[in-house]
C-alpha cells in the first residue's frame, strides 16, 4: 500500500476496526488501581513540598524547593488532564468536581477553561483555523501566520526557536492569567472563581509569611518558571514540527490524530515524569484509554499504521525538541 498523504480521502472504517483490536485486548478499561496510587503519589509530592517550604524558612535554599514544588504542580497539571479525558473517574460530575481542586484550588489553572480548549485542540490537532494550541499569539506555526504578525510578534517570530524556552518560563504565569480571564465564559464559574482566589491567597500568603520580600519574589519567579518550562517540555514534543491542516484539510479521525502527532521514546520513567503523554498518538486515537494502556497500545497502532502505510513518528525527547525548534526556525525564516 503506498503512503499516506494528508489529502487522502476519508476511510473511517479504518479506525474502527483498530478500535475493536484495542478493546479486544482489554486496553480501553479502567485502572482504578493505579490512579489511586498515582494519586497518592502525587498527593505527597504536593503536600510534601509544602512542608519542607514551612520547615525550611526564610532561607535561600527555598529556591531547590520552588524546582521541587514546580514539579509537583505539573504532576497535579497531567492528572487534571486525566481527569478531563474520562480516564480517571467513571461519572462526569465527579471528574469536573476532582478537576476543579486539581486545576483551580491546588495549582490556580482553570479547569473548565482549560477542558474545553484541550477538548477543541484534540477535534483538531495542528489545524490553524481550529486548533487553539497552534493559534498565533507570541509564536506563530506556519508560514502563513508568520506573513500576517505584527508589532511584538512579527518581532518575536523572527528568532523564535532561540526564544522558545525562555518564553516557556512565563508560560505558567500566561496559564494564570488565561485561567482569570475565561472566568466569564465558563459554565460554573461562581466556583471556579471561588477556587482560583482561594488558590492565590493562600499561595501568596505562604510565601511572603515565609520569606523574605525579596526571597520571595525571587521563589515565585523560579517556581513559575520551572512550572512552565516543565509544562512546555511535556506538551511541545507531542505535535510542534508535525504537518498543519488548514482550510479543508480533512482527512479521516485515525489519519488526523497519527499523522499531527509524534510519540516520545523512553522508559517507564519517562512515561511518569510526561504523564503518558509521550504516547501521543495512543493517546489522541484513545483519549479516554488509561495512561498505563498506552505503552501497551503502541506496538498494535505502530503495526497497524505499517499495515495502511500511514506514517508513525517516534524519536527521542531531546530529538523531538530538536524538531520543534527548527520548525519554529523555518517558519521565522522568511521574516529574518
Amino acid at each position: 500500500m503506498t503512503e499516506t498523504t494528508l489529502d487522502q480521502p476519508l476511510r473511517g472504517s479504518d479506525f474502527a476496526r483498530l478500535s475493536r483490536r484495542v478493546a479486544r485486548a482489554g486496553l480501553l478499561e479502567r485502572r482504578p488501581g493505579y490512579y489511586a496510587a498515582r494519586t497518592a503519589a502525587v498527593a505527597a509530592l504536593f503536600a510534601g513540598g509544602w512542608t519542607l517550604f514551612a520547615l525550611a524558612g526564610d532561607t535561600w535554599w527555598q529556591l531547590p524547593v520552588a524546582v521541587l514544588l514546580a514539579v509537583a504542580f505539573a504532576q497535579v497539571a497531567l492528572l487534571a488532564h486525566d481527569l478531563a479525558h474520562g480516564q480517571v473517574l467513571r461519572s462526569r460530575r465527579a471528574s469536573r468536581n476532582a478537576g476543579y481542586l486539581a486545576g483551580n484550588l491546588a495549582i490556580g489553572l482553570g479547569y473548565g477553561w482549560w477542558a474545553e480548549k484541550h477538548t477543541r485542540h484534540h477535534a483538531n490537532p495542528n489545524h490553524e483555523d481550529h486548533d487553539p494550541d497552534v493559534a498565533p499569539q507570541v509564536l506563530v506555526w506556519s508560514e502563513r501566520q508568520a506573513g500576517q504578525t505584527r508589532g511584538l510578534t512579527r518581532l518575536v517570530a523572527r528568532h523564535q526557536a532561540w526564544l522558545f524556552f525562555p518564553l516557556l518560563t512565563l508560560e505558567g504565569l500566561n496559564l494564570h492569567v488565561s485561567s482569570l480571564r475565561s472566568l466569564r465564559r465558563v459554565k460554573n464559574r461562581g466556583v471556579e472563581a471561588l477556587l482560583l482566589i482561594l488558590h492565590d491567597a493562600a499561595y501568596l500568603a505562604a510565601v511572603f509569611t515565609v520569606l523574605s520580600p525579596g526571597r520571595a519574589l525571587a521563589f515565585l519567579a523560579v517556581h513559575q518558571a520551572c512550572f512552565g518550562v516543565y509544562l512546555g517540555c511535556v506538551f511541545a514534543p507531542n505535535h510542534k514540527g508535525m504537518p498543519m491542516l488548514t482550510g479543508a484539510d480533512r482527512p479521516d479521525f485515525l489519519r488526523r490524530q497519527v499523522l499531527t502527532s509524534r510519540n516520545v521514546g523512553g522508559g517507564r520513567l519517562l512515561d511518569a515524569a510526561l504523564g503518558g503523554l509521550n504516547h501521543q498518538i495512543e493517546h489522541h486515537l484513545f483519549p479516554s484509554m488509561p495512561t498505563p494502556s498506552l505503552r501497551r497500545a503502541r506496538p498494535i497502532v505502530r503495526a497497524y499504521c505499517r499495515q495502511l502505510g500511514v506514517p508513525y513518528t517516534e524519536c527521542g525527547l531531546i530529538a523531538s525538541w530538536g524538531q520543534a525548534l527548527r520548525h519554529l526556525h523555518a517558519v521565522g525564516r522568511s521574516l529574518r
